[in-house]
């Protein structure tokens, strides 16, 4: 047992964040030692935090050093118990922050993932306002963006920002890291507001039932609904496997790929045109049909480069995929403009679903719009269109009571 524990960053730059060292002792109670920017208005505040939190973790004896850059109490709770467990006597008790009505329930498979936001699991500061920007998604990520002596510490933080941030209707999605590593993160997740998980570098299928079988024990513990998975393609390997992994359990509902790792691991340069990845973007998208889930496609690594932004995401939109990773919040807007749908195919697509709709109360067994025939693929991608257009508020949700339109497709 390491006579002192500690988490989170110190110093003058620190904001919305906090570092906690804690020695126990035998005797005397707990002594804190605070350093506070709020000390003035939210000092005593602070210290009864810290107080019950050791007590609620065993700690009733011992000193601790604070050093306060502004965190909120769900951020010095998860300090304070990453500190603890830090001990390395297996502690198992947490400080867990009362959860959101709203941060409740499952997302539905199908939902719009045009844009998933990706934020680093140890960096309180971009976490705050996260349900502001409007993606589909946020990532809290346990992976390449969090550094090897800081993924312990950000378990916790990220499960008290899944209970306690309001991520203003986007679907909470957390990375884990390459299992078997990964397993070890999944309590910090499951039960506790996330609704989708992914998996880096997934090569076998054994992986995905690996998860799966995991967090469907912890929502059932937890009296609540599995989480969504989403497999991430990042090697030679895995592509080769790619529909035996999309198809490995009924919660996968989306694929995805990492073309740095993917490039890296063929041994190829990525470029500015793609042709290197050409094969594997084809591959996840043709692997995710065969599976009936969604493609999603890898990010865009140049945050100043939205004209380079929105090409990709219209290359990805022609390829078959239905959305894209974001690194910067300004990416979202981009992303989202480039895959809704322009008015010609709002236009095309409501002629389409009237067409079936009435071929369908007719009883016919054919479908046909002015000369052209309609095969169910065509009507379920437009189907797709609309519903698209509707959530983008640039098609009435009661579209169809209004007059049909007359021109051909």
């Amino acid at each position: 047992m390491s006579a002192v524990g500690e988490a989170g960053p110190r110093g003058a730059e620190v904001r919305s964040d906090a570092w906690v060292r804690i020695r126990p002792r035998e005797s005397g109670g707990i002594e804190i030692a605070l350093t506070s920017k709020v000390a003035g208005m939210y000092g005593d505040a602070i210290r009864r935090q810290l107080e019950e939190g050791c007590r609620t973790l065993g700690c009733d004896h011992a000193a601790l050093e604070v050093e306060d850059g502004g965190a909120l109490p769900f951020v010095l709770a998860a300090r304070l118990e990453a500190a603890v467990r830090s001990l390395g006597d297996d502690r198992t008790a947490a400080v867990l922050p009362d959860r959101l009505e709203a941060n409740t329930g499952p997302s539905a498979r199908d939902r719009f993932r045009r844009s998933r936001l990706y934020l680093p699991g140890s960096s309180p500061k971009f976490m705050l306002n996260a349900g502001l920007y409007g993606a589909d998604g946020v990532i809290l990520d346990l992976e390449d963006s969090v550094a090897p002596p800081e993924k312990d510490a950000a378990r916790v933080l990220v499960r008290n920002a899944l209970r306690f941030l309001d991520w203003g209707g986007s679907e909470r999605m957390v990375r884990l890291n390459q299992l078997p590593r990964g397993l070890e993160d999944l309590p910090f997740a499951v039960g506790h507001g996330a609704q989708m998980i992914l998996i880096p570098k997934v090569e076998s299928p054994d992986e995905i039932v690996a998860v799966a079988e995991a967090a469907g024990s912890l929502a059932d513990a937890a009296g609540e609904d599995p989480p969504w998975l989403m497999p991430i393609l990042e090697s030679g390997k895995g592509m080769l496997a790619a529909e035996a992994i999309a198809s490995a359990h009924p919660t996968v509902a989306a694929l995805t790929l990492g073309l740095e790792d993917y490039t890296a691991d063929i041994g190829a340069a990525r470029s500015a045109e793609g042709r290197e990845s050409f094969w594997a973007r084809s591959t996840v998208v043709a692997a995710a049909a065969a599976a009936g889930v969604q493609a999603i496609d890898s990010v865009h690594s140049d945050v100043g480069d939205p004209e380079g932004l929105a090409a990709a995401v219209r290359e990805a939109k022609s390829l078959g995929f239905v959305g894209k990773g974001c690194i910067h919040p300004r990416q979202i807007r981009v992303v989202h403009r480039e895959f809704t749908p322009s008015g010609e195919e709002i236009e095309k697509a409501t002629r389409i679903v009237r067409a079936f709709d009435e071929a369908r109360e007719k009883r016919l067994g054919v479908v046909s719009l002015g000369s052209k025939m309609i095969d169910p693929p065509v009507v379920k991608r437009a189907e797709r269109v609309v519903d698209l257009a509707v959530a983008s508020g640039l098609l009435d949700p009661d579209w169809k009571s209004r007059e049909e339109i007359s021109s051909d497709a």
